[in-house]
């Protein structure tokens, strides 16, 4: 076996001293490639169908094995040396360049690849090195959707590879670029080779290079244009970044998910000093301008309804479930929702610095700069597609520092309580006025906006929108007794909803509850007393929940309590106290405004109330069979019925929907303040909750 690898490694190099013909045949493959130039007149034979390829092989085998060879790790051999001092990577990177012949760019991606990757000797930091690699980026830049794509972005992941190992690299690879003369460019560039060299002799004597005749001559006029791109000091457009945001872009799934990894495992760097230089450079920018390019590829013909139903949407798999149903747009959403995915992946894995610098970023140019207007916009199919295009996205955003930023964006910086009279200047004031619009559709998608905010874990967003109005007690009445029962506070009489022709009808409101204590050792009010007050709302009369076996509003409590649990949970990080804060006897009582957002949900409940309960009794005794008809509406919401139209549809709907409502808020109000009777085997909350 040993004999076998000795035989193939003679035939490989043709040389007996390794040490020395090494370099000779290392020359003598790169001479080959350049008379291949000078020789050939044919102009349609593909690279692959040439000796091209076998010599690049030869070539790169020939650097792997002598630094294998080497005795002292570190140091570059008399091949390694040829290879810089010659520029060999900056005249491939010309040939590569002019596509000649048809298919050399490939060749040239896969032995820059392959240097590389298994060459340990470091490279990039070499002038000589570093500037045909970005050379080479631009040019696969520079061409969407091209045949070398598969080549370009295994270019690029050995490229990320490197920079993840050495972070220090990623100056060389991110500088920015000027355009010089050819004049400047002769006279300058070739100093920091001459800079480079100077230390390596000093580390080792440098064996001499047989004369590479005509290789060096064609080679030093091939490989300086006109005007040629070099470094320039500050952090500009980036020839990596751009490269991997094109390749993120190809039609190719493979190729998009591999340069999306790749440039996952670019904005992870551990070096502040790499991040600092990342930010500056054109990534951010080029991430959320692609980001921005998606929007507005959008059709703005896009149902509101197809947005809000959209689900499952990934970075990783950038489409839509295949079982969902198709609609016009679908594919441009998917697109949009997989790369604002991709996005906020981006900031949750990134060095901090990063993070925060593309979160503005997304901000700035996708939430100020272009849905911004679409919710302020006169038109409502436009407050519509934005509004439920801004609620998927809430719905998907996971990154803490992105959190912060849409939480800025919709709510202001500013805590400050808000004052009865004060005109909508901010973006939360309108969207709060959009809950309650006049456009049912509006109001709808506004209120399942703020639904999904108040899901995220910012304790923003609970004190901008509410607490902050309630923080000062102002509702609790200073130096005036509460009552000894809730029972006290009960007036049938004066209550607006059970009037004098209800009574007079012959229906009475349901019983009250047995007898309960007035108030907890602790001082609440008794938990029964405030669950019958949301279950008194709607009479007997109108609840069919018991017909169908349904006990009442503890249907409700287990999904009640999971509630409050999560809440608990997410709430408890933010160290607020167990107890409110006692009431200052001394400062003066102030009128309560209870904030804009709680006044519109008050406002909305006491229309439900209004449009239902206000004439509901009156309305009972117009509906022919009204008991029977409004079992057979509970029976079809439930499923269990075919829909049939009925007369009163709407308003039997309404009854039975109430009442759910009503039930609701009695579980909640009961999981809350549970009693201290036994009525449900329910676990406690982690201890340290709310």
């Amino acid at each position: 076996m040993l004999s076998r690898l000795g035989a193939l490694l003679q035939e490989a190099v043709g040389a007996r001293e390794p040490s020395i013909d090494l370099l000779e045949a290392f020359v003598e493959h790169w001479k080959g490639i350049t008379n291949y130039y000078i020789e050939s007149t044919d102009e349609n034979t593909p690279a692959k169908k040439t000796d091209i390829p076998w010599r690049l092989k030869q070539m790169l085998d020939i650097l792997v094995y002598e630094e294998k060879q080497q005795a002292a790790a570190g140091e570059a051999g008399p091949c390694l040396e040829y290879l810089l001092q010659h520029k060999i990577l900056e005249t491939l990177c010309t040939l590569g360049k002019a596509e000649y012949p048809p298919g050399m760019r490939q060749q040239v991606l896969q032995f820059f690849s392959k240097v590389l990757a298994q060459v340990q000797h470091p490279l990039l930091h070499y002038l000589n090195v570093h500037r045909p690699v970005q050379k080479l980026l631009r040019l696969g830049a520079t061409v969407p959707g091209s045949l070398t794509e598969k080549e370009e972005v295994q270019f690029t992941t050995v490229l990320c590879s490197k920079i993840q190992q050495d972070p220090a690299l990623l100056t060389y690879i991110l500088e920015g670029k000027k355009t010089t003369s050819r004049k400047k460019v002769s006279r300058e560039a070739t100093a920091p080779l001459r800079e480079a060299a100077s230390v390596r002799d000093k580390d080792h004597p440098q064996s001499k290079a047989p004369d590479s005749g005509t290789c060096g001559a064609w080679a030093s006029s091939a490989q300086l244009p006109a005007e040629t791109e070099e470094p320039d000091g500050p952090i500009g457009e980036s020839s990596l970044i751009t490269s991997l945001i094109g390749l993120c872009k190809s039609k190719k799934g493979r190729v998009a998910l591999k340069a999306q990894e790749n440039l996952l495992l670019l904005v992870r760097v551990a070096s502040q000093a790499a991040a600092t230089c990342l930010v500056q450079s054109s990534a951010c920018p080029a991430i959320v301008e692609r980001l921005c390019q998606l929007h507005q590829s959008l059709p703005s013909s896009l149902d509101p309804a197809d947005i809000a139903a959209v689900e499952g949407i990934s970075w990783r798999l950038p489409s839509a479930p295949s079982d969902e149903a198709s609609f016009p747009g679908k594919e441009a959403l998917a697109a949009f929702l997989g790369w604002f995915d991709y996005c906020d992946h981006l900031i949750t894995e990134a060095h901090a610095v990063v993070s925060d610098a593309l979160a503005k970023a997304v901000a700035e140019k996708l939430f100020v700069e272009i849905l911004q207007p679409q919710l302020l916009h006169v038109s409502e199919q436009s407050v519509l597609t934005s509004t439920a295009l801004l609620t998927v996205m809430l719905r998907q955003l996971r990154a803490p520092a992105l959190l912060r930023e849409a939480v800025a964006f919709l709510l202001g910086v500013d805590q400050q309580p808000a004052a009865p009279e004060d005109s909508p200047r901010t973006l939360c004031a309108h969207l709060i006025r959009h809950c309650d619009h006049l456009s049912d559709e509006i109001s709808i998608a506004t209120l399942r906006l703020f639904e999904e905010l108040l899901q995220k874990p910012h304790e923003q967003i609970v004190r901008s929108l509410i607490l902050c109005h309630l923080e000062g007690r102002a509702y609790v009445a200073r130096g005036s007794p509460e009552p000894e029962s809730y029972e006290d506070t009960l007036d049938l009489e004066e209550d607006p909803y059970f009037t004098d022709s209800f009574l007079d009808s012959g229906f009475q409101p349901s019983a009250k509850p047995p007898p309960a204590p007035a108030t907890n050792p602790d001082g609440k009010t008794a938990v029964t007393e405030i669950v019958n007050s949301f279950l008194c709302l709607v009479p007997e009369e109108a609840k069919t929940s018991a017909f169908l076996e349904e006990t009442g509003y503890d249907t409700y409590v287990h999904d009640a309590y999971g509630l409050f649990q999560e809440c608990s949970s997410r709430v408890t990080p933010w160290g607020w106290p167990l107890a409110p804060p006692p009431l200052d006897p001394h400062e003066p009582e102030r009128p309560f405004f209870e904030g804009p957002f709680l006044q519109m949900l008050f406002d909305r409940m006491s229309r439900i109330l209004e449009q239902v309960i206000g004439d509901l009794m009156q309305r009972i005794q117009r509906v022919p069979q009204f008991p029977g008809k409004l079992l057979l509406v509970r029976r079809q919401l439930m499923g269990q019925v075919p829909g049939e139209q009925l007369d009163h549809q709407t308003f039997l709907q309404g009854v039975v929907v109430l009442e759910e409502f009503c039930k609701e808020l009695a579980a909640i109000a009961f999981v809350k303040f549970p009693p201290h009777g036994p009525h449900l085997h329910l676990s406690k909350p982690p201890e340290g909750h709310v």
